[in-house]
């Protein structure tokens, strides 16, 4: 991981400390439906990590940076229900929180402006460290069972009446492409993954990737930076591309419109954004989402 982006993520962590302790079902009700379960099917509390994690000669104890099983699922302000419910689910990249991240890259403001009728899922990773690790997520049928723990969750507060899967829209940051990797090809669902979205994450496990990229139908957006450590990875898997002939469209992000994110399956964008600009500085995530097969919100 490059140095620049360990000292950026760090600082704000620091600075994220300051943050009011106002519970997230507060913070972000404006949005809809806010909730914070804990369940068993979260990537943490998880064996590989019941001792930490080491990294640079730091211990990362597991009490402070594995336990949390904090689930945040957010149904937005308008949501109907339908025979099948639709689900985006997010995670976080290294020195990182769902707390924090949901602040540093606004992702409920945004998730709310894309107006898709779906239900927000962002479970905790390794919290505040230096780990892409995805615990429990990277097990067979594991993206399957927290989605059946959500899905029970939320009839139980009748908030949905039918517990059938829709699409699947998995995104994340940095590090998180490990953990959606993983997903792509052991969580179980992966015929109803309808969208996979990098923000400046690929470094690695891209043998997964170009197995769904050639076997399914999904459409796949990578964003990648100069500095950030992916543009090596990102440009191998382009070339793979063009020895398969599999079509593609490779883009700077200055000439990126809603149509071209609509009428692109795979789409490469390049920025000259920093590593933790690329989510939200221009509402990235919001016009993603927006653009995405989902069903919309219905207007009121």
């Amino acid at each position: 991981m490059n140095v620049r982006i360990l000292v950026t993520a760090l600082l704000f962590t620091g600075a994220m400390s300051t943050l009011a302790a106002q519970p997230l079902t507060e913070r972000y009700a404006p949005f809809g439906t806010v909730l914070t379960p804990q369940f068993a099917s979260a990537p943490f509390p998880h064996p590989k990590r019941a001792a930490g994690h080491t990294y640079g000669g730091t211990v990362f104890p597991a009490e402070r940076h594995y336990s949390d099983s904090t689930v945040l699922i957010v149904v937005p302000k308008g949501y109907v229900p339908h025979e099948t419910v639709d689900i985006v689910l997010y995670l976080h990249g290294w020195y990182n929180s769902v707390d924090s991240a949901c602040a540093q890259f606004r992702l409920i403001q945004q998730f709310a402006g894309a107006k898709k009728n779906a239900i927000f899922v962002f479970p905790e990773g390794p919290k505040h460290a230096p780990d892409s690790f995805g615990g429990k997520l990277e097990e067979a049928d594991g993206l399957k069972e927290l989605v059946a723990d959500v899905f029970r969750h939320l009839k139980e507060r009748k908030l949905i009446t039918h517990a059938r899967i829709g699409r699947i829209v998995l995104a994340g940051h940095s590090g998180a492409y490990r953990a959606i990797a993983f997903m792509l090809l052991r969580g179980g669902m992966t015929p109803y993954i309808s969208d996979v979205i990098l923000f400046d994450a690929l470094y690695g496990q891209t043998e997964k990737y170009a197995y769904w990229l050639d076997h399914y139908k999904g459409r796949f957006v990578a964003v990648y930076t100069d500095s950030g450590g992916t543009k090596g990875e990102t440009e191998n898997l382009m070339a793979d591309l063009d020895a398969w002939k599999i079509p593609y469209r490779r883009t700077e992000d200055t000439a990126l419109t809603p149509a071209v994110l609509r009428g692109n399956r795979l789409l490469f964008i390049h920025t000259a954004l920093g590593h933790n600009d690329v989510i939200a500085t221009q509402d990235q995530f919001r016009d993603f989402l927006s653009t995405s097969t989902l069903r919309p919100l219905p207007h009121r």
